[in-house]
């Protein structure tokens, strides 16, 4: 099928144009779906030839022809019989003698196959594609907070100017964040678990080949590199999977919550960052002279859309008795929340490397407020000095001050009342109140110890 031909956005816009294509379809493709299931079916023969339940040449006869399916065919099959787990298994029965094919999907029921494959490919894509990514996007978060570390900027709440901090210091909230996220990730994906436990979980088809049918379960979880789920019915405990989306979910947020950051610092009337706009982009079709801040705005954009699945995953919880089928077609769509936070994390890594720091609007920006930026600090030295109404006292001369478009400070010298506080301040305090660039607390201390912190956590 010619990709334009899709329905997803995600496939002909996204995923099939990017360059980590040949990566992402390893585990979140539909092909991978099948090849998945077929290497658990592998799994199943080789620890029943090792209980002695058939042949150890049976075992690799099925193994090898797990090897050889694929989705193509499988979906074919199952157009004939109208079930998908038994079209797989009925193709790797076609290519395997007489002898073998009794025990191709030997005692399991469809989702021992179907849940232990789908832990299998998504700890898979979040080792070997999803947390990269993000490693290394935090790597870059990390590289930004240390170079602009002492870059005084204009601290902002409520969109109002508020206290001076330093812009490696704002880009430092997002490395810890985001660090916090991917220990959240990397705890999940070790928790995700399979089963081969049978149709409703109490081991019955089992129980008539093993005197202990758990251990069986227990090799071939083994044989995966997977835990086996501690209470299974016919699907695993939905538990472990919602907390890894939640946590995938969750990244997507702060990822969503740096991109608005971003955007907004882009806006005509801040201009303090830009993205890298090479020479044969266009900004608008009517305005040649506009660059907008694109990516920024299409993670949030994805972030938009695939934050709501969320709600999905954590309705999939939701199985009656030992179950029914209500996931079924919703958890078919679990890759592309991977592959949209994927896609996402690379392209903010690839537009924070190139991103400029506009250092003078930065300083224009906060000279901007500089005059009132004293205000705090006055008043908690005045208090700290003895005067009993230091906050009101500071508010009335804030407003003298915008009024009169006047430096508060200046006005503060001017009071006479506070002349014998302002005396007793120090040659340190007296310069900060002056210089109020100066008044940037422990951010870069903090910047750099965050860094250090979460450098040591992930082992980067």
């Amino acid at each position: 099928m010619d990709s334009f031909d899709a329905i997803s956005p995600l496939d002909y816009r996204y995923y099939s144009r990017d360059k980590n294509f040949e990566l992402l379809k390893q585990f979140l493709s539909e092909n991978a779906r099948i090849k998945y299931q077929a290497k658990v079916e592998a799994a199943l023969a080789k620890v029943l030839a090792k209980n002695k339940i058939c042949s150890e040449k049976i075992a690799n006869e099925i193994a090898k022809a797990c090897e050889k399916v694929s989705a193509k065919e499988v979906y074919e099959e199952e157009d004939k019989i109208r079930h998908d787990v038994r079209a797989l298994a009925n193709k790797i029965r076609e290519k395997v003698g007489e002898e073998a094919k009794p025990f191709v999907h030997f005692s399991s029921t469809s989702y021992d196959i179907v849940d232990t494959a789908n832990a299998l490919r998504f700890k898979d894509a979040a080792e070997q594609a999803l947390l990269p990514a993000l490693l290394e996007f935090e790597k870059t978060l990390m590289e930004l907070a240390l170079r602009e570390k002492e870059t005084v900027q204009i601290g902002r709440t409520h969109g109002q100017h508020a206290e001076p901090i330093t812009f490696g210091f704002a880009i430092a909230s997002y490395v810890s964040r985001l660090g916090g996220r991917i220990k959240a990730i990397q705890y999940a994906k070790e928790n995700l678990c399979g089963k081969f436990s049978g149709a409703v979980g109490a081991y019955n088809a089992a129980s008539l080949l093993f005197e202990n049918p758990m251990e069986f379960e227990a090799e071939i979880m083994k044989e995966l590199g997977l835990k086996a789920s501690v209470s299974s019915t016919q699907i695993v405990e939905a538990e472990p999977l919602a907390d890894l989306m939640h946590a995938i979910v969750s990244c997507f947020g702060v990822l969503a919550n740096f991109s608005d950051d971003m955007r907004n610092l882009q806006r005509s009337e801040i201009a303090e960052i830009g993205e890298e706009f090479s020479a044969r982009q266009v900004g608008s079709s009517t305005m040649p002279q506009k660059r907008n801040p694109i990516n920024f705005e299409n993670v949030k954009s994805f972030w938009k859309q695939f934050m709501p699945r969320m709600n999905t995953v954590y309705m999939d919880q939701i199985s009656e008795h030992q179950r029914d089928l209500t996931n079924s077609a919703s958890q078919r769509f679990l890759p592309e929340i991977f592959a949209a936070l994927f896609l996402s994390t690379k392209r903010l890594d690839r537009v924070v490397s190139k991103m400029s720091v506009d250092k003078a609007n930065m300083k224009k920006n906060f000279e901007n407020s500089k005059g009132m930026l004293v205000a705090e600090p006055l008043y908690i030295l005045l208090a700290k000095h003895g005067h009993s109404n230091a906050h009101e006292t500071v508010r009335e001369l804030t407003l003298k001050a915008q009024a009169e478009k006047k430096s508060l400070m200046g006005l503060a010298k001017e009071n006479k009342e506070l002349a014998g506080f302002l005396k007793k301040f120090s040659k340190e305090q007296l310069e900060i109140l002056e210089n109020p660039e100066k008044y940037v607390g422990q951010a870069v201390v903090k910047t750099k110890k965050i860094v250090e912190h979460w450098k040591k956590e992930l082992g980067i």
